[in-house]
């Protein structure tokens, strides 16, 4: 008898270690998920967890702070942005550039620009989508007029 209390003593002794080894593995797969890829796969389990509010500050809190040592001027444009509010017409835009230093519009305008282009498409069918989707231009057919109003021969 006195051997069980023993072994269930070491049990509970041992929680605390098997508590701390099982969040190390789950971080060493959040850090390995967020290196395949560019952090594809992770993406996919920080969605619904953003959906809960404090997980969301953290989130925000973390890229705030990711952003900061990146790239200064872009975490303070970024910051004095979201003070002003999203703005509803050029005006507003305007204002609110206005508000940021040249350096900081520089780089605000710069992730602007990046984020505004197209996303490469994974799959042969999704970029024939965005092929429709995009006007189409053919080579040669630039100056040509329609063949209206010309004399028939």
């Amino acid at each position: 008898m006195r051997g069980a209390v023993v072994v269930a003593f070491n049990v509970w002794f041992l929680l605390p270690i098997f508590i701390l080894g099982g969040l190390l593995v789950l971080f060493g797969i959040f850090a390995l998920l967020a290196r395949i890829r560019g952090g594809r796969y992770l993406r996919a389990i920080i969605t619904p967890l953003a959906k809960i509010p404090f997980m969301r500050r953290l989130f925000r809190r973390m890229s705030a702070s990711a952003l900061e040592k990146q790239n200064p001027e872009l975490a303070s444009a970024i910051r004095k942005i979201e003070h002003f509010g999203t703005p509803t017409n050029p005006q507003q835009a305007q204002r609110a550039l206005s508000l940021l230093t040249p350096s900081e519009r520089r780089a605000y305008l710069e992730a602007a620009g990046e984020h505004a282009e197209l996303p490469e498409a994974s799959n042969r069918a999704e970029r024939r989508r965005m092929e429709k989707v995009q006007p189409q231009v053919r080579p040669g057919s630039a100056g040509r007029k329609s063949g209206r109003g010309k004399k028939k021969r």
